[in-house]
């Protein structure tokens, strides 16, 4: 679904204060080193999908400590914005960068099997043009 201008703003103004509230509110340990990648809010403004990642070891224990620290960063939410309603907060992990990493990782992978194979091609060319002399 396309978005308008002013759904963006509020996706973005969703993003940066719940990104705020964890820097600078919440003392859960298991919340340091999240990065909030995106939010979406609904239209009406009362559920909001926080879009999250951080290293793999550690996605059950961030996802239960969301789980209890949402109603806290709900409530901080809503003393910062301005909005009629606190957004029902929907935490969810966000697997583009772990995406992202693994084709990263084949194309490496692939870039040195093709260097592997110039090389062997390379130098079974010497070695034809040594067998003709």
């Amino acid at each position: 679904m396309k978005q308008s201008s002013a759904n963006r703003k509020v996706n973005e103004q969703a993003r940066e204060v719940i990104a705020s509230i964890l820097l600078f509110d919440i003392a859960d340990p298991r919340l340091r080193l999240v990065t909030i990648t995106g939010c979406e809010v609904s239209y009406d403004r009362s559920a909001c999908n926080v879009f999250y990642t951080t290293d793999a070891k550690r996605y059950d224990e961030v996802a239960e400590a969301f789980g209890k620290a949402s109603g806290r960063i709900r409530s901080l939410m809503a003393k910062q914005l301005s909005w009629r309603v606190a957004p029902e907060l929907r935490f969810m992990l966000d697997t583009s960068v772990d995406q992202a990493q693994r084709i990263a990782d084949a194309l490496a992978a692939d870039a040195e099997a093709i260097a592997r194979i110039e090389e062997a091609n390379a130098m079974a060319d010497e070695a034809a043009d040594e067998a003709a002399l």
